[in-house]
């Protein structure tokens, strides 16, 4: 790699360990995501990958006292950051676990989602200043805006926490 860029100009071989670094670390967001969903075949393969790129991108910066390739490298690594979690959101991989606590409207906000092909528990429960309905909804998460706007458009006031889920097994799931 340190032959090929010594044949490149100045500018260009800064704006190479760029391009590299940001496909690396995107590479490396997206192993994460996999790594964190137990998906342990793409979690090597990505793994691999973003290795291989790694080193060869470092050992072209390393003991180089040129400040393009520095440059190169730090700029793309925060702009590697950046695309990598553009990517990751986009892929909207696994589930959510959408928390749910309404005061007054639970009973609404539970039919609605019912009737939109959502599967939920309604539980009645105790919060600070009374009776509350806590609900208990597991959607896929490219489907969690969509739940969280059904139940702002039921009630305003709702509580709602998302939270990622590692695995689920069995239930009810929108088709």
């Amino acid at each position: 790699m340190v032959q090929i860029l010594e044949l490149l100009p100045y500018f260009l071989a800064g704006l190479a360990i760029f391009a590299l670094r940001i496909v690396d670390i995107s590479l490396y967001t997206t192993r994460l995501m996999m790594v964190f969903q137990g998906r342990k075949l793409l979690a090597w393969v990505f793994g691999f990958l973003q290795a291989l790129l790694f080193i060869t991108v470092i050992s072209s910066v390393i003991g180089s006292s040129e400040w393009n390739l520095i440059i190169g490298y730090a700029a793309g690594f925060a702009t590697g950051l950046i695309v990598g979690m553009t990517i990751e959101s986009r892929l909207a991989l696994g589930y959510t676990r959408l928390r749910i606590i309404s005061p007054n409207l639970g009973a609404k906000i539970a039919q609605t989602l019912r009737e939109r092909g959502y599967g939920l528990t309604e539980i009645p429960a105790q919060g600070k200043g009374g009776t509350v309905t806590l609900i208990n909804c597991y959607v896929p998460r490219r489907k969690t805006d969509r739940v969280v706007d059904i139940v702002v458009q039921c009630d305003a006031q709702a509580f709602v926490t998302v939270e990622s889920v590692r695995s689920v097994q069995r239930g009810f799931w929108p088709r």
